[in-house]
C-alpha cells in the first residue's frame, strides 16, 4: 500500500462541540472499566474468603501471587493486543480483547486449586491489557483536543464506579445468611462475566478510528465516519472547512518494530524517560494497596471478610471522584502543573499514613478516610499516566506505545507490588508493611518532579502538534 493522502479530518474531529456522538463514545468505553472494575474489586475482596479451606484454602502469600500471575497476564496482552491494535485497527480489538477477558473471567468461577485460579486469572489480565490499548487510543483520537485530558480521566475513573458495584456485591455474596460463601464466591465471578455481555452491544456504537483510517489508506471511509459524527454533533462544518489545517500522510499498513523502537528511544528518549517513570509509579502504588486491601483489614484490623466490602465502596467513592472533579484541570491548569501536584501529593499522604500505621495509630475506619483522602489525587494521577503515554507518541504507533508503557510500567511496578505487600502482610509487621507504604511514596515524589522537569504541555493541543505523525509529508 502506497501514496499520501491530504486530509482535515484531524482538524475537524478537535474543532467538533460535544454532541451525542462523544456521549455515545464515553458511555460505551466508561462501561468497559465499570465491569473491569467489578471483576477487579471482587478479587480482592473475596481474598479473605479465599483463604478459607471450604472454599480453595490460598495463603497470603498465594492471594499476592495470583494478583501478580494477572497484572503479568495483562503485560503480555497488552503488548500482543497493542501490536494489533495499530496493524489491525482500534475496532477489531475491541471485541477480541472482551472475548478473551469475559471467557476467562467466567473460567475463573470453576477454579479448582491455586493453580487454576492463577492461570485464570492470568488470561483475565491478558484480555484487560489489551483493552488498555485500545480503548485509551480510541478517545485520544476522537475526543476533541480541548476535551481530552477531562474525557480520558473520567473514562478511566469509572473503573471505581464498578468497584463500589463489586463491593455491595461482595456483602451480599459473602453473607453466610444469604449465600454460602463456598458457592458465593463462585458466583461472583459468573455475574460479573454474564454482566459483561453487555459490551459487545454498546460497542456497535464506536466506530473506527478515522486517524487510523486515514493513514492505512481508507480515506473514503473516515471521510463518511467524520461526516457522520458531525451530523450527530448538529455541525456540518461546511463554512469553516475551508480554513482548518490540512495534513499530508504517507499511507502505511504496518509500522516495523524497529522503527517503533528507534521512535521510543532514539527520537522521543526524554517522552520515554517521563512516561516509564509515571507508569512504573503509579503501578506499585495502586496495585500493592489495592490488590492486598483486604488482607489489611483482615489480619492487622480484624475486620470479617464478608464485611470487607463495606470498607471498599467509600474507598472506590475517593477515587471515582478524583478524575471526575480535578480531571478539567488537566485541560486548564495544563498538565505538567496537574500531573506533578496529584501525584507528590499522593506519594506525602501515603507516607504519613504509613506512618501512623506503623504506630498503630489509625483504626479500619481511619484507615479507610485516609485511602479516600489519598487515592482522590492517587487515582487522578494514575488516570493521567495513561493520558500521558497515549496523547505525547506518533499516531501510528500509538497503541504499541500503549501497550510497552504499560507493560513495562505494570511489570516493573505492578506484578512486583501485590507479591511484596502479601509477603509483608505474611510477616505480621506494621513497621514491615509501613516500609512498603515509604517505598510507594517515594516512587510517586520521584515521579512528579520528572513529571515537572521534563513533562509535555499537551493540553488543548492537536495530537499532530502534539507529536507528529511518522508518516508526516511536509
Amino acid at each position: 500500500m502506497e501514496g499520501v493522502v491530504e486530509t482535515d479530518i484531524p482538524a475537524r474531529l478537535d474543532s467538533l462541540p460535544w454532541g451525542r456522538f462523544h456521549t455515545l463514545v464515553v458511555v460505551a468505553l466508561g462501561i468497559t472499566w465499570i465491569l473491569d472494575g467489578l471483576e477487579v474489586t471482587l478479587a480482592g475482596a473475596l481474598s479473605g474468603t479465599l483463604k478459607e479451606s471450604s472454599t480453595l484454602g490460598l495463603t497470603n502469600s498465594e492471594i499476592g501471587r495470583a494478583g501478580s500471575a494477572y497484572l503479568g497476564g495483562a503485560v503480555l496482552g497488552a503488548l500482543f493486543f497493542g501490536w494489533l491494535t495499530d496493524r489491525l485497527g482500534r475496532k477489531k480489538l475491541f471485541f477480541i480483547t472482551i472475548a478473551v477477558y469475559l471467557t476467562a473471567t467466567a473460567a475463573t468461577a470453576l477454579s479448582w486449586n491455586f493453580w487454576s485460579f492463577a492461570i485464570f486469572r492470568l488470561l483475565t489480565g491478558a484480555g484487560i491489557g489489551g483493552e488498555y490499548t485500545a480503548i485509551n487510543s480510541t478517545i485520544q483520537e476522537l475526543v476533541p483536543a480541548r476535551l481530552r485530558g477531562w474525557t480520558d480521566l473520567a473514562i478511566n475513573g469509572s473503573f471505581w464506579v464498578g468497584a463500589a458495584l463489586g463491593a455491595a456485591g461482595s456483602i451480599v455474596l459473602l453473607d453466610p445468611a444469604i449465600i454460602d460463601p463456598a458457592v458465593g464466591w463462585r458466583l461472583a465471578f459468573l455475574i460479573g462475566a454474564a454482566l459483561g455481555m453487555i459490551i459487545f452491544v454498546m460497542r456497535r456504537w464506536i466506530p473506527e478510528s478515522p486517524r487510523w483510517l486515514a493513514t492505512h489508506g481508507q480515506p473514503q471511509r473516515a471521510e463518511a465516519i467524520v461526516a457522520q459524527i458531525e451530523q450527530q454533533s448538529a455541525s456540518s462544518g461546511r463554512g469553516a472547512r475551508a480554513r482548518l489545517a490540512k495534513v499530508k500522510l504517507r499511507v502505511r499498513t504496518h509500522t516495523p518494530l524497529g522503527e517503533v523502537a528507534r521512535t521510543l528511544f532514539l527520537t522521543y528518549p526524554r517522552r520515554t524517560f517521563v512516561g516509564l517513570s509515571l507508569m512504573a509509579a503509579q503501578a506499585f502504588f495502586y496495585n500493592a494497596i489495592f490488590f492486598t486491601y483486604a488482607l489489611i483489614l483482615t489480619d492487622f484490623y480484624g475486620v470479617p471478610a464478608e464485611r470487607v466490602g463495606w470498607y471498599i465502596l467509600p474507598f472506590a467513592a475517593g477515587n471515582f471522584a478524583g478524575p471526575l472533579v480535578l480531571g478539567r484541570l488537566f485541560d486548564t491548569l495544563g498538565r505538567r502543573f496537574m500531573i506533578g501536584m496529584t501525584y507528590a501529593v499522593s506519594g506525602i499522604l501515603l507516607a504519613g499514613t504509613g506512618y501512623l500505621f506503623s504506630k498503630g495509630l489509625m483504626s479500619a475506619e481511619t484507615q479507610t478516610i485516609a485511602w479516600m483522602i489519598i487515592f482522590f489525587f492517587a487515582s487522578a494521577a494514575a488516570s493521567s499516566a495513561y493520558l500521558t503515554v497515549s496523547e505525547t507518541f506518533p499516531l501510528e504507533i500509538r497503541a504499541l506505545a500503549i501497550a510497552f508503557f504499560y507493560a513495562i510500567g505494570t511489570g516493573i511496578g505492578g506484578a512486583a507490588g501485590p507479591w511484596l505487600f502479601g509477603t509483608l502482610i505474611d510477616t505480621g509487621s506494621r513497621s514491615s508493611v509501613a516500609a512498603g507504604y515509604f517505598l510507594g511514596s517515594v516512587l510517586m515524589i520521584a515521579a512528579a518532579s520528572i513529571e515537572w522537569r521534563w513533562g509535555i504541555a499537551a493540553e488543548r493541543k492537536p495530537l499532530e502538534s502534539v507529536c507528529r505523525p511518522l508518516g508526516l509529508v511536509e
